[in-house]
């Protein structure tokens, strides 16, 4: 794809423009010429093995690792050793997706926008917030892509969460890092419910060249909260247990999230759920009242133990702004009666903050539909023994 130009070129040409910029300033008559000019070589040459797999078969390429090792050995250059360091405008690491912009402007000459970031969530029954920002309450019973492009693959695994409801929760994730360059093999992570580990399948806890730290996890809290920070494709990964329940936020830039086969368009972060896997209607959710029935018509009663008065009070401990998370509280409350999907929601909101690219677009409110019914309107309708929230999501 043309989205992908900047990943699959040769940088060479960049390796050397950084070398010519150490050395033209260099007094060979100095003292100093000699360790100063290795220490160029030295960049050089990382330069150019970070290259070796997208320059394969390029002449210059070639021609340049040649001359390295020429010049290496008639200045009694060793191979291990300090390198030289480029200056704030020319830094590039082909795996710091911060730095792609950058060659993107050296090689092509034209200034090019900051890229643009994306962020999708999943938490609770489960409500998922797309990379459109989109937000969405849902079955998806089963295993589940979230995400399937060239770089990154997701996928959860929800469970029923109450008796004769179709709620579900998310008990297993599984991230899949795609093998990329010299950066990083392909790297596995899988979470279960107790079973959150700050490491890959494999034992690692990182990918790719451990000094450059392009691809690495974080243990934030033991069993409870990892991060996975993956900078040579600008994603952000948390992974959290509540209750028994998992939640996972991302964050990736939006060229790469694009970057998918025709036949991989079923992904829920980018799609939302298919409609016949929606559980909220037409932008209301239907929640339980006073344990009569179950929110979807079942004949079993819900153990709760929440009222529709309490269940407010309880989420408005933890989330003053009645929001979209706030009201997926209340639904969640309502309909498990477990405070971890409180937490959930408040943690979900949390992650929002630290991970969505717009904070004017954190919080996402009820808008005012046909029926006037606004932000500070009450939500909450008593339709017979059921009772709606108003959330037009879309």
């Amino acid at each position: 794809m043309g989205d992908c130009e900047l990943h699959t070129s040769c940088g060479i040409q960049k390796c050397t423009t950084d070398f010519v910029s150490f050395t033209s300033h260099l007094n060979a008559a100095l003292d100093d010429f000699d360790l100063e000019f290795c220490k160029a070589l030295r960049a050089y040459s990382v330069c150019t093995y970070r290259n070796s797999k997208v320059c394969r078969g390029n002449l210059v390429y070639h021609s340049a690792v040649l001359g390295i090792g020429d010049l290496m050995t008639q200045r009694n250059c060793t191979k291990n050793g300090p390198t030289s360091s480029t200056n704030s405008e020319m830094t590039h690491d082909l795996c710091n997706y911060s730095g792609h912009t950058e060659v993107r402007e050296h090689q092509g000459g034209e200034k090019t926008p900051p890229p643009t970031y994306l962020f999708c969530g999943l938490f609770g029954d489960p409500h998922l917030r797309t990379f459109k920002d989109h937000f969405q309450t849902c079955k998806v019973e089963g295993a589940w892509p979230l995400i399937d492009n060239k770089y990154l693959s997701v996928q959860v695994t929800n469970v029923p969460v109450v008796p004769g409801s179709s709620a579900t929760a998310t008990n297993k994730i599984t991230v899949i890092f795609k093998s990329y360059q010299d950066c990083t093999d392909q790297k596995v992570y899988q979470a279960m419910t107790d079973d959150l580990p700050a490491a890959f399948v494999d034992g690692t806890t990182s990918g790719g060249d451990e000094n450059t730290r392009s691809f690495y996890i974080v243990e934030k809290v033991s069993g409870k909260y990892i991060e996975m920070h993956a900078r040579y494709i600008g994603t952000t990964v948390y992974i959290r247990q509540l209750g028994h329940y998992l939640t996972l936020a991302i964050r990736m830039p939006q060229e790469l999230v694009m970057a998918f086969e025709e036949s991989q368009d079923l992904q829920l972060c980018l799609n939302g759920c298919p409609s016949s896997e929606r559980i909220d209607q037409s932008g209301y959710l239907p929640l339980p009242v006073m344990g009569k029935l179950h929110p979807w018509g079942a004949a079993s009663h819900p153990r709760s133990g929440y009222t529709l008065e309490t269940a407010t009070t309880k989420c408005h401990e933890k989330m003053l702004v009645k929001d979209i998370y706030f009201y997926s509280c209340v639904f969640d409350l309502l309909t498990t009666g477990d405070d971890n999907f409180m937490a959930a929601a408040h943690s979900a909101l949390q992650d929002v903050e630290a991970l969505h690219p717009s904070k004017e677009n954190w919080h996402i409110f009820p808008r005012s539909g046909d029926n006037g019914v606004g932000r500070d309107s009450k939500f909450f309708v008593s339709l017979g023994l059921l009772c709606l929230i108003h959330v037009p999501y879309l």
